[in-house]
């Protein structure tokens, strides 16, 4: 027995319903799904942090939330995890032809655009056939903005140069400052949206990742959030009885120390 099929062996045993454990038998797809999401985001932790005996048992996590799924999914005659895999098996030998193609493939050699140009046509079959078609809604929001920005983008539906991307900042934070001006709550939240939204296509025409960018902003905020904490600590201070021009020069402080 493979150390996958035992896995396995264990899930059906955790599912039995007669045996199993009370708790994964209450679960379903909806509300597993927020596990696969946490197991996922600590999966980019540990490879951030370069801890690769926490990354090993992360992904171990991760993987039996592929196999919890697919055990759901055989319970109710959808599919099993040997479809998984061949599904994924499939997938990957037709994006790959320059690897797994004919001879007259492998001899081109990889094409750039040609992973798109696959992937276009598999989506030719999806009675969906909006530029946006397949941009899951599960994403994580700045992730979501910049594949629609970019979806919208190959059909011709973007600025030509970075200037416009630039003034349409400009524009949605004139509108969230009318917004705040009405103190209308939603309408607020709206116009603080569409900044955002712009800030994400700003970061794809700059060819950054706006995630990654904002993952390292909140690195480097708490970095120097707890520096300054530190030495307001070793002062005998407390921080909530400090004025703001006083927590500001430590800030800069840990700036400086800290980067």
């Amino acid at each position: 027995m493979t150390k996958l099929e035992k896995l396995r062996e264990v899930m059906r045993a955790l599912r039995d319903p007669k045996t199993g454990c009370p708790w994964d038998l209450e679960q379903d797809f909806a509300t597993i799904a927020p596990y696969t999401l946490e197991e996922a985001y600590e999966v980019a932790d540990a490879i951030a942090r370069e801890d690769f005996d926490d990354l090993r048992s992360e992904l171990g996590d991760l993987l039996f939330q592929v196999v919890f799924y697919a055990q759901m999914a055989s319970e109710r005659g959808f599919f099993d995890f040997d479809d998984v895999a061949d599904g994924i098996t499939e997938k990957m030998l037709r994006r790959h032809p320059h690897v797994f193609g004919s001879d007259e493939e492998r001899a081109t050699g990889k094409v750039d655009g040609s992973w798109e140009q696959i992937k276009e046509q598999e989506r030719s079959a999806d009675p969906d056939d909006s530029a946006l078609a397949g941009v899951t809604r599960a994403l994580p929001a700045l992730k979501r903005a910049q594949k629609l920005g970019k979806r919208a983008g190959r059909v011709g539906f973007d600025w030509p140069e970075r200037k416009g991307v630039n003034d349409k900042i400009r524009e949605e934070l004139g509108e969230l400052e009318d917004a705040v001006g009405t103190r209308d709550a939603d309408h607020m939240e709206e116009e603080l949206g569409d900044v955002l939204f712009a800030v994400v296509n700003l970061a794809r025409h700059l060819d950054i990742d706006p995630e990654k960018a904002l993952t390292g902003a909140n690195y480097k905020f708490e970095r120097r959030f707890r520096a300054m904490e530190a030495e307001i600590a070793a002062a005998d201070l407390q921080i909530s009885k400090m004025s703001l021009e006083a927590l500001d020069q430590r800030w800069r402080k840990a700036k400086k120390d800290v980067g």
